[in-house]
């Protein structure tokens, strides 16, 4: 068991939010008992992760997508409301990590997403922003485009869409898990043979078949599951507390 306050000290410390220019606000986010002795971690804080949550006796959930967002509807009405009365019927703290989840160099959704595709980082790409949330690397073979869409595929548990623009053979490839696509013309432009990231716009399609750059769409939520369960693994071990995480399962 170990106290809520201490368990938020040391995660600002470990993905340092204050680094950021993001979306949401970083840390906890909604406050619940003060001892923790039980998280359950999952990509989203969805009403279905907090009833499992609850199902678990967690006292506190830590995601990667939290509440909050910038110019959403700031009452609390509807979804929310639920969402948000269930978690302080049963005291349980939220809390959430984006941008500074994607960009740890242990535990983070690109470091993490890297892991299980086998891919070998040989360093980021300057996005004109940082920390650059664009990484690059090696595949672990120097694949057909259709084979690697296959390996994502069995790595992820999930087919990614392939748009077909690059090379007859996968070498090198940069990646940014989520909504990552619009940085594809950066990835293009630093000459790796394909990109990845979890979702597709309409522009990417054309924007790949243009560049000459193949592009994988590999899911949002299937490319971003990594860095909770990473993260969570931390917590456990440094804490010696219960972690698991719930994959709420999502198409997107």
């Amino acid at each position: 068991m170990t106290d809520l306050h201490a368990l938020d000290i040391y995660l600002d410390e470990l993905l340092t939010p204050a680094r950021f220019m993001d979306y949401a606000p970083n840390g906890l986010q909604v406050e619940g008992r003060a001892q923790v002795a039980r998280i359950v971690g999952g990509v989203t804080a969805s009403l279905a992760l907090i009833e499992a949550a609850v199902a678990a006796h967690a006292d506190a959930i830590v995601v990667h997508h939290g509440w909050f967002w910038k110019n959403e509807d700031m009452r609390v009405r509807g979804m929310k409301r639920a969402r948000l009365a269930l978690l302080l019927e049963h005291e349980i703290s939220l809390l959430a990590y984006h941008l500074p989840l994607d960009a740890h160099p242990d535990v983070g959704n690109n470091v993490q997403l890297a892991r299980v595709l086998g891919l070998r980082i040989t360093g980021s790409i300057d996005t004109g922003v940082q920390p650059s949330l664009l990484l690059r690397g090696e595949t672990p073979s120097r694949f057909t485009p259709e084979d690697f869409a296959a390996h994502i595929a069995v790595r992820l548990g999930r087919a990614a869409l392939h748009i077909a623009g690059g090379p007859d053979r996968i070498a090198t490839v940069a990646w940014c898990t989520g909504a990552g696509q619009d940085y594809i013309e950066i990835a293009a432009r630093s000459g790796v043979d394909a990109f990845i990231s979890g979702e597709i716009s309409e522009r990417t399609t054309h924007i790949a078949r243009e560049a000459g750059i193949h592009y994988y769409a590999a899911g949002h939520h299937a490319t971003e599951r990594y860095g909770v369960q990473a993260l969570g693994a931390r917590i456990a071990q440094r804490f010696n507390i219960d972690f698991s995480f719930v994959d709420v399962e999502n198409p997107a």
